[in-house]
């Protein structure tokens, strides 16, 4: 059976490859960072669903006026198994912005297929486990093999930022049950060796500091905004370094990590000293360190540069949230997920532990839902000249294929 399984998934690679190519047309950009959201990639994947002989697919959308059609769709399908359990497989359909356009060799949002890859944003993170999990159900009907469970497979809005209009949606919806069986496949390594089953705080911080605006020849007449932003910014690095030195080797990287990210334009021209900085941090907490302990780090320094530069710095937390129970190696979604990783990567050591990145799987473990991340990844999310490897996706349909039917 699984030689035949595996017999019919190689022979839809290149309709594989064409699906994922054409679904990155649609860039699904979330509004908060300039798109218009995943309502054209949605109905891209209703249609590619009816055109692959599956029932109605459900659609769960909840209102965004800032998005067009005035919704965030989230599309679940599902199919009937041997057992009433269910699985499901969620993978997010929208994408990070494109970046700085020049450091790209191709358009980002016109997928390229060369040398057994597709470029393209959103290629690596999430579009591959769109199709390699929807193809795997496909291969599964075509074949007349009915699944172990009830496999649902959930096409999700707004995981970039915070999963508002997505997961933590459908959660609220009640969509989900304890007993379920979670695969979040949204990150992963070369090796396809590492599942991923506890994830770090996240606070995400966006400063303001407003000074005074004046003319570059008269700094006395004003108070620099740019500077007291860029002694702040590094002050603060320091500091949240100084204060978390903790390690915990379960995690990849071991340690809290802190970065600043995004800095918002200030003035349009040279000769104007701003009166006005935004930028942001990125941080990634352990468990062990609550993140109420780091806005005390925040506040201190905070007060520091105030009285320092004469500024007023406020900030918000985009994100802010704090790490759920790790999901147990020996949970039955991890057993299950094992297994079929062995059925296609035989003798292959897997991993089982945390990363710092974000994945849906946090929201599912806030509400007691067992969840497990895996995926067989080229490591290039959010970076210039994303990439994936077709053998990957193929990889990934065929052990999502037998996590279906729990060999």
């Amino acid at each position: 059976m699984k030689k035949e399984l595996f017999a019919k998934l190689e022979s839809l690679e290149s309709e594989m490859t064409k699906t994922l190519a054409e679904m990155i047309a649609f860039p699904a950009i979330n509004p908060i960072d300039g798109g218009s959201g995943e309502f054209r990639k949605a109905q891209y994947i209703l249609k590619k669903i009816k055109e692959l002989g599956f029932g109605e697919a459900e659609v769960y959308a909840p209102a965004d006026p800032a998005a067009e059609g005035g919704e965030r769709p989230n599309v679940v399908l599902r199919f009937p198994g041997r057992t009433k359990r269910r699985l499901w497989i969620a993978a997010h359909m929208d994408v990070v912005p494109a970046g700085e356009l020049s450091l790209w060799e191709t358009d980002p949002f016109s997928a390229v297929v060369k040398d057994g890859r597709i470029y393209g944003r959103g290629v690596n993170d999430n579009g591959q486990e769109i199709v390699s999990s929807l193809y795997a159900l496909y291969a599964l009907k075509e074949l007349g093999l009915t699944p172990e469970f009830e496999v649902c497979l959930a096409f999700v809005a707004n995981e970039e930022v915070g999963s508002d209009y997505g997961i933590k949606y459908l959660i609220k919806e009640g969509l989900f049950d304890k007993e379920d069986l979670v695969v979040v496949p949204d990150m992963g390594t070369k090796e396809g060796d590492f599942i991923e089953v506890a994830e770090k705080s996240i606070c995400w911080i966006e400063f303001t500091a407003e000074g005074k605006q004046t003319h570059a020849s008269t700094p006395e007449q004003g108070i620099n905004a740019c500077r007291a932003a860029n002694a702040f910014s590094v002050s603060l690095d320091e500091a949240l370094h100084a204060a978390f030195p903790e390690e915990d080797e379960r995690f990849d990287p071991p340690r809290s990590t802190f970065e600043p990210t995004r800095r918002c334009a200030n003035v349009d021209n040279v000769n104007t000293v701003p009166g006005v900085e935004r930028f942001c941090f990125d941080c990634r907490v352990l468990p062990s360190v609550p993140l109420a302990e780091v806005k005390k780090v925040v506040e201190a320094e905070v007060k520091k540069a105030q009285e320092k530069y004469r500024v007023k710095i406020g900030y918000t937390f985009p994100q802010y949230t704090e790490a759920a129970e790790p999901t147990e190696a020996g949970a039955p979604v991890v057993k299950v997920l094992s297994s079929a990783i062995a059925g296609v990567f035989p003798g292959l050591n897997v991993r089982v532990g945390g990363v710092g990145g974000g994945t849906c799987a946090a929201y599912y473990r806030e509400a007691g839902i067992p969840a497990a991340v895996w995926g067989q990844q080229s490591g290039c999310p959010h970076m210039p000249n994303e990439y994936t490897e077709i053998a990957y996706m193929l990889n990934e349909a065929k052990v999502f294929a037998l996590t279906m039917l729990g060999e």
